[in-house]
């Protein structure tokens, strides 16, 4: 069945969205369930399997088709996180929930907000997109809400830090096969909100001041919706 192709800001979109959101929403409502063990463990393995296998399953899609090409190695940022965020649910690595906490979660959102997608629904793309990015926004947030793990102020630089070791092979591959990976070598040619800012190479510097404002303003989020836990559980009890 042919289909049209990605409009942002459509139904398809609001769909795709809800989607993602649906599996962190799901985390979060059902949080106190997922702390006993068994139901902890399904989740986590059934994040996993929908990590590893969007991956897969894009890859066997690029082979079928006869789409497969240096551009479809896991060098973006999301693919990168892919199989990062499934690596620290099995292994429950605190240094490396640091990593998927802050670039996960920065550069699935910008990616749901803002699709780098030619492929409209109901097409395989469409759904693989929206499930993958969420549920690399839903690893962290299931380390964050039901495994007790916190980002903190050191972590913020040691994640940029590790941002830059993920993007030398990107940009090497950019370099040698005129890829885009990690929009290092040019801005998207769809809409986003790199548009904001200067052109190449100049962006890739507002990129740093960016990418700290908004691993802060996430830091600070935990941090609130923390303290606001603490108020509300002191105040219940409270006798009365």
């Amino acid at each position: 069945m042919a289909t049209a192709g990605f409009e942002p800001f459509s139904a398809a979109h609001a769909l795709g969205v809800a989607m993602a959101a649906a599996i962190v929403v799901g985390i979060v409502l059902f949080r106190k369930r997922l702390r006993t063990p068994r139901a902890n463990r399904r989740v986590r393995h059934i994040l996993v399997a929908t990590l590893v296998g969007c991956e897969l399953s894009l890859q066997v899609w690029y082979g079928m088709t006869d789409n497969w090409g240096l551009y479809s190695l896991p060098f973006q940022l999301c693919s990168v996180m892919m199989w990062l965020s499934a690596i620290v649910l099995l292994t429950r690595s605190r240094k490396l929930y640091e990593v998927t906490f802050f670039l996960g979660i920065v550069g699935a959102l910008q990616a749901l907000l803002t699709p780098n997608l030619d492929a409209g629904y109901p097409e395989f793309r469409y759904f693989h997109f929206f499930i993958a990015h969420g549920a690399i926004i839903g690893a962290s947030v299931f380390l964050t809400a039901i495994e007790g793990y916190r980002p903190t102020t050191a972590s913020v630089f040691r994640a940029l830090g590790w941002l830059h070791v993920i993007a030398v092979p990107a940009a090497v591959t950019n370099a040698l096969a005129g890829t885009n990976f990690m929009f290092l070598a040019r801005k998207p040619s769809t809409a986003s909100l790199l548009d904001l800012l200067a052109p190449w190479p100049w962006y890739l510097l507002e990129l740093e001041l960016v990418a700290l404002a908004l691993c802060f303003l996430m830091l600070g989020i935990v941090r609130l919706v923390d303290r606001a836990l603490r108020t509300d559980s002191a105040q219940a009890s409270r006798p009365r």
